[in-house]
């Protein structure tokens, strides 16, 4: 990969369990990445001389973003819910942490997520005033914002590979496949497919109703899917709710949105 001029720079959303990562130049977002947390190892060979060889610490699927780290003159926004990961990339002479109070949004409370509040400003950049981030990551979140950029509000509850996790780990329930295209029957006659049907028509209400909640309240108010499990969900909501599905906007980039709108 050619390394990247200086006018480049890169943005770091440090999720509760992935590392998503973003390259802009100036303002056109070039290319994204979701990785696994890196080890300290890995880090400091990044951003600090070594002799270790990157290749044995560096898993392949972050291995493109090599040498746009390397690059010295490029910034590195980070944004974080993970305070313990946050300290790790803060060696990087050229990282600047973004905090909740950089967010031009009103309302916003002092223990809001940050990746909730700037997915709300990365929509709002694209929709306007009001919307409604729908974001299916770690946890299904759901945050509004109402015509006058003020914060109306939202609700969290634990997200699809959470739920499917915790059977798995808490239960003597077998593993199952949270991928699949097909949405579960309701009525399933297995195990796995009763997990399958529980949590993923759980969740599909969980959408329904906010949603109509919030087309109530606002209607013609935006509505915006995003996170790692938004194409799934959102392909078993054109199955079972094709008018809503309709009424939603999918962009897994909302969090890069807002990060460029304030760096």
């Amino acid at each position: 990969m050619k390394v990247p001029p200086s006018q480049s720079w890169l943005a770091l959303m440090i999720g509760n369990s992935r590392l998503h990562w973003a390259w802009f130049v100036n303002s056109t977002l070039r290319q994204t990445w979701d990785i696994s947390y890196l080890s300290p190892q890995a880090i400091a060979a990044l951003l600090t001389p070594t002799s270790a060889p990157l290749s044995e610490l560096i898993p392949d699927e972050a291995y493109d973003l090599i040498p746009l780290i390397l690059q010295s003159k490029s910034p590195l926004w980070i944004a974080s819910v993970v305070p313990a990961q946050t300290a790790l990339w803060q060696i990087c002479p050229q990282a600047r942490v973004l905090s909740l109070g950089q967010v031009p949004l009103k309302g916003l409370y002092p223990s809001l997520g940050i990746d909730r509040a700037l997915a709300l400003l990365g929509a709002s950049k694209t929709l306007g005033f009001p919307v409604l981030v729908i974001d299916a990551g770690t946890a299904l979140t759901f945050t509004a914002i109402d015509q006058q950029a003020q914060f109306f509000g939202g609700a969290i509850v634990a997200g699809l590979q959470t739920q499917l996790r915790s059977l798995t780990q808490n239960t003597a329930v077998p593993s199952v496949n949270s991928h699949s295209a097909v949405l579960p029957d309701r009525w399933a006659v297995t195990t796995p497919d009763s997990i399958q049907s529980g949590v993923i028509y759980t969740l599909l209400a969980s959408i329904r109703d906010y949603s109509e909640a919030w087309l109530e309240r606002f209607p013609g108010g935006a509505i915006a899917l995003t996170g790692g499990d938004r194409d799934i969900l959102f392909q078993h909501l054109q199955t079972q709710f094709p008018a809503l599905a309709a009424q939603i906007m999918i962009d897994p980039n909302l969090i890069f949105s807002g990060m460029q709108a304030i760096c």
